[in-house]
């Protein structure tokens, strides 16, 4: 039995075999799609990057005028009801008497 494992056994130790697995990374110069974001001085300068923060930027401008106009239709309609509120009191002051002299 020992003479049958032998063989095998040099078989895996054999240059073939032991040979080492090397894997290189990819270079990625700075910008490219995948390559990871710069920082500190550098991220200032990336093109993507720039682009990416002004859509952002657009992007909540955009969600607080909307939210701007929502809060003014809300004040129109405050400001309306007081005034309704307002003809309201003068009438039934007027019907009490106060102004009736």
């Amino acid at each position: 039995m020992y003479a049958l494992s032998r063989p095998v056994a040099r078989a895996t130790l054999s240059p073939v075999f032991i040979r080492s697995i090397s894997v290189s990374h990819s270079i990625m110069g700075a910008g490219d799609t995948g390559s990871p974001k710069p920082r500190g001085f550098l991220a200032e300068k990336d093109q993507f990057t720039r682009r990416e923060a002004a859509q952002e930027a657009l992007y909540i401008r955009a969600q607080e005028m909307e939210k701007l106009k929502i809060l003014r239709a809300k004040l129109k309609q405050s400001q309306n009801h007081m005034e309704e509120l307002d003809k309201y009191l003068e009438e039934y002051s007027k019907s009490q008497g106060g102004e009736q002299n």
